[in-house]
């Protein structure tokens, strides 16, 4: 696939004014413009703080809600918290329970199995919950499809209270209370919290009513942030501030489960990337092969001993889980070429040995490969079960709402979505879902590479680092800064790690920098000593070295045109 490297295109005299006016330099001035940061948000946005956390009764059904909670927890009533098996649902039901046991409430939860049950709210789960004596059920990142199953809740005597964050249909389920900023009538400020940050503005809003102090809620930052940073949700406005106080109270995290599982992992710095590679995948690993149960309960744990016991035992599913994952990359590889399916506008793959915990992982990485959507199916229990994801720019969720005739169930939001259908539809699905990414002229054969702005050996100094510091922590609508740099002079080039990487030194002029390309130890034959390169990549600071020293984190390279 070709990358096209584009680079941003900056208004000189607006940088000079934000510059000046913040006091910042012009490079973290074109930063924050790259990132579509307005000026009315660029102060929140480097010094957002708690106090800037909105009213959560500023949220449709807030009151109501709370009320219901309310009422539960002086009448002694069962609540049963219903959530997801990923990382956003899994520390969306540890922080209601923990905090609706803190307020003496008779509280259990329940999570689907993935393999057997699948996503949201179902019937045999709700007769179940209804047995145990439950009156009251609170959704935690699910629940915004469930209009049926709301419907059924009644019947056996339930109330159902929904905090959700996706997309939202035309028709909502008739709960006592929807919490989800993403209706229509709802006027909240943000929209784009993960289900826990949903969760978190309940919390906030019971402490409230109760006449708490904030600590009894704001205590939960870490958790909160974990599964905000994993959710993929725009890190910015309550959602940076979340992130970025959760990372720093994850430092000195009184979670005794989170502090095994930060022990197991063993990463040096606590950060979005930590998280996200470190953290995320552990928690996603139970969940994905059968049991999400385990990390609910390594959150919960209050005995060290046993809290190591379980962030090992997270950290074994998860190779597990890399193993798994590898044989459906492969396999899926192998149908598309096989097939030419990346001629197409879509990848839709059918495999019915396919393990439905790990698909949407390895349609995330085909994603990566061909940037156009991608959708994997499996078989379970004589039912079709598919994840899909995209690439940033087309809506996976709107192209799958045009073949909601052919689908059972779907649920998600613009960049990934959960799927089921018949098995005898599925060649009609595949057409329909081609037929729809195509109107959304999805079908590109070039990766669009965004780049922030050109560097040159004068702008590699501490103050580059200290901007970039500053922007942290990273995630979706805040990506790691990407710059451009021409001219380089290749003095030294191998690879490393088994040939996987490539390690480069570089010269401009006088100086030298260092350069590392992961997983492109492929392109070893493509440069030579004393060619001349341009390189695009992020800058970070080389620990390994004394005294520590700049290297560029290089995504792509070309010869450079003289």
């Amino acid at each position: 696939m070709q990358k096209i490297w584009k680079v941003r295109k900056y208004d000189e005299e607006l940088i000079k004014q934000i510059s000046k006016k913040h006091a910042i330099s012009p490079i973290l001035a074109k930063l924050l413009v790259s990132r579509e940061i307005q000026e009315d948000q660029i102060e929140n946005f480097l010094n957002g703080n708690l106090e800037d956390l909105k009213d959560p009764f500023l949220m449709k059904d807030m009151d109501l809600f709370v009320k219901r909670v309310k009422q539960a927890i002086s009448k002694k009533e069962k609540i049963c918290i219903y959530g997801d098996y990923d990382v956003d649902g899994i520390t969306s039901i540890t922080i209601m329970y923990e905090f609706l046991t803190q307020l003496g409430a008779d509280v259990c939860y329940y999570l689907p199995d993935r393999l057997i049950e699948g996503y949201g709210i179902n019937n045999s789960a709700l007769t179940e919950i209804a047995k145990n004596g439950t009156k009251l059920v609170i959704t935690v990142d699910c629940g915004i499809t469930a209009v049926e199953e709301v419907e059924f809740a009644k019947t056996l005597g339930l109330d159902i209270c929904i905090t959700d964050h996706h997309e939202c249909s035309d028709v909502l389920p008739s709960a006592v209370a929807i919490i989800n900023p993403k209706q229509k009538e709802d006027h909240y400020p943000f929209k784009f919290h993960a289900g826990v940050g949903v969760a978190f503005k309940c919390l906030a809003a019971i402490a409230k009513e109760y006449g708490l102090k904030e600590e009894t809620y704001l205590k939960y930052l870490d958790i909160v942030s974990i599964g905000t940073i994993s959710d993929i949700v725009p890190l910015i406005d309550e959602n940076r501030i979340i992130s970025k106080l959760g990372l720093k109270a994850m430092e000195n995290t009184k979670n005794v489960g989170l502090k095994a599982l930060l022990k197991v992992i063993n990463f040096k710095t606590i950060d979005s990337m930590m998280v996200s590679f470190g953290i995320a995948p552990r928690i996603n690993a139970c969940g994905r092969m059968g049991n999400a149960g385990i990390a609910v309960k390594l959150l919960l744990e209050q005995n060290e001993e046993k809290a190591i016991q379980i962030a090992r035992k997270l950290d074994e599913l998860n190779t597990e889980r890399q193993l798994v994952e590898k044989h459906i990359y492969e396999e899926a590889l192998e149908m598309i070429q096989k097939g030419k399916l990346d001629k197409k506008n879509s990848i839709v793959l059918y495999n019915e040995g396919w393990h439905n915990g790990v698909i949407g992982i390895v349609a995330s990485r085909l994603v990566n490969l061909y940037y156009k959507p991608v959708i994997l199916l499996t078989k379970e229990h004589g039912m079709i079960r598919g994840s899909g994801r995209c690439e940033p720019g087309f809506s996976i969720y709107e192209a799958l709402t045009e073949c909601k005739e052919d689908l059972l169930q779907f649920g998600g939001h613009e960049l990934a979505a959960g799927l089921s259908l018949e098995e005898k539809n599925i060649e009609a699905f595949v057409q329909d879902f081609e037929n729809a990414t195509k109107k959304r002229n999805s079908g590109v054969q070039e990766q669009i590479i965004d780049i922030d702005m050109q560097i040159d050996k004068k702008d590699l100094t501490g103050q580059i680092i200290k901007d970039i510091f500053t922007l942290r922590p990273y995630g979706q609508s805040n990506k790691v800064p990407l710059f451009i740099y021409k001219g380089l002079r290749v003095v030294a080039i191998r690879t490393i790690k088994e040939e996987k990487h490539l390690k480069l030194t570089l010269q401009d002029g006088k100086a030298l920098i260092e350069g590392i390309a992961f997983s492109q130890g492929n392109r070893r034959d493509e440069i030579i000593v004393g060619n001349k390169i341009d390189v695009v990549g992020n800058i970070e600071v080389n620990t390994y070295h004394t005294p520590k020293t700049i290297q560029i984190v290089i995504q792509d390279f070309k010869r450079a045109v003289d």
